[in-house]
């Protein structure tokens, strides 16, 4: 059975150590974090020399990994045996590996825990080995976070850290960095160094701080189109083209096509509970309100047209009948075709 990132923390909290962990997934945040727990608690600092052992999964076999492991520590009562970047041992995916494995995981040595931190994949659902690991060790599917809930979780990180967050300021952190936690959890803390006393933090501080500039950002952008405030399109736009290395031009389609295939979701769904329109368009039901208001403002022929200015866009920006057309005028000129 797969545990989540927060049961395994509670546990390691509590002092609660199991012989083996296989951490797994698209989400290294989770993955990082349960690692990082365990090599800083598990065993303590002065006994590390003898008993704590990290490997990389380049550079050591499953044979390596598990004669480590079968070592009894050292006038201790645990040793730890960490594997980073274990998606890279070079026999993990081979039959006489996988043996190697399964063989420890029927008769794993107590003393020891025994972690393997498998990112940016995941093991064959349909093996053997992943489905003895989730029977013998602590297996965690360390998954993305979705961006309907990415607000809520930015609340409870604040939260945990001993601060507050605004829900418009969650909502611009979100739109802005999106759900890549690494990047996320490290502009935040950046953010606070500056303050040792428990904060609530608005806009202005995610403007100051983080360098996301309250009125001229993505959700900024998308909240102008979908309105059709012509003029604060245009203003949010010129000061994307005078800093091109913050708003790049190919996440501002991304972003676009995202927005709008979010519309085309709404025009077909008809008369819905609010709830089961936001969970349909997977967005927070704090923002669902600017969807249906840019429904009604871009009918789905419109929308269809919409696509089309992107498809014409990207081409461009890749050089297909650019002319001379720069990347800032590209972008300039697809937002004046979507709101007129």
């Amino acid at each position: 059975m797969a545990h989540t990132p927060e049961e395994v923390l509670k546990e390691l909290k509590a002092r609660k150590f199991a012989p083996i962990y296989f951490l797994q997934g698209d989400e290294p945040y989770f993955i990082d974090l349960i690692s990082d727990y365990i090599e800083k608690n598990v065993v303590p600092e002065v006994e590390r020399g003898f008993n704590q052992v990290v490997l990389y999964g380049k550079e050591a076999s499953l044979g390596t990994i598990l004669s480590h492991a079968r070592k009894f520590p050292m006038m201790a009562d645990r040793q730890l045996v960490l594997v980073k970047e274990a998606q890279n041992i070079p026999d993990l995916g081979k039959e006489e590996g996988q043996k190697l494995l399964l063989s420890y995981l029927s008769n794993p040595l107590p003393s020891t825990v025994l972690v393997l931190a498998h990112k940016h994949k995941k093991l064959d659902g349909r093996s053997s080995l992943k489905k003895e690991l989730e029977k013998k060790s602590i297996f965690v599917e360390a998954e993305k976070i979705k961006d309907w809930k990415l607000n809520d979780w930015i609340d409870s990180y604040f939260k945990e850290l001993g601060h507050h967050i605004d829900t418009h300021a969650a909502q611009l952190l979100a739109d802005s960095i999106g759900n890549n936690l690494e990047v996320l959890t490290n502009e935040v803390g950046k953010m606070l160094l500056n303050f040792s006393e428990s904060t609530r933090f608005s806009v202005d501080h995610i403007s100051k701080y983080v360098g996301i500039h309250k009125e001229y950002n993505n959700f900024e952008l998308t909240k102008a189109i979908g309105t059709r405030d012509v003029h604060k399109a245009n203003v949010i736009i010129h000061y994307f083209i005078q800093n091109p290395k913050n708003h790049p031009v190919i996440p501002i389609f991304s972003l676009l096509y995202s927005y709008f295939s979010k519309v085309v979701l709404l025009h077909k769904a008809g008369p819905l509970p609010e709830s089961q329109l936001a969970s349909m368009l997977g967005i927070h039901p704090y923002a669902l309100k600017e969807y249906v208001l840019a429904a009604r403002n871009y009918k789905l022929g419109k929308v269809i047209d919409v696509f089309k200015y992107l498809k014409e866009a990207d081409l461009r920006f890749k050089g297909v009948d650019a002319g001379s057309m720069s990347e800032g005028e590209i972008l300039r000129e697809l937002v004046y075709k979507i709101v007129h």
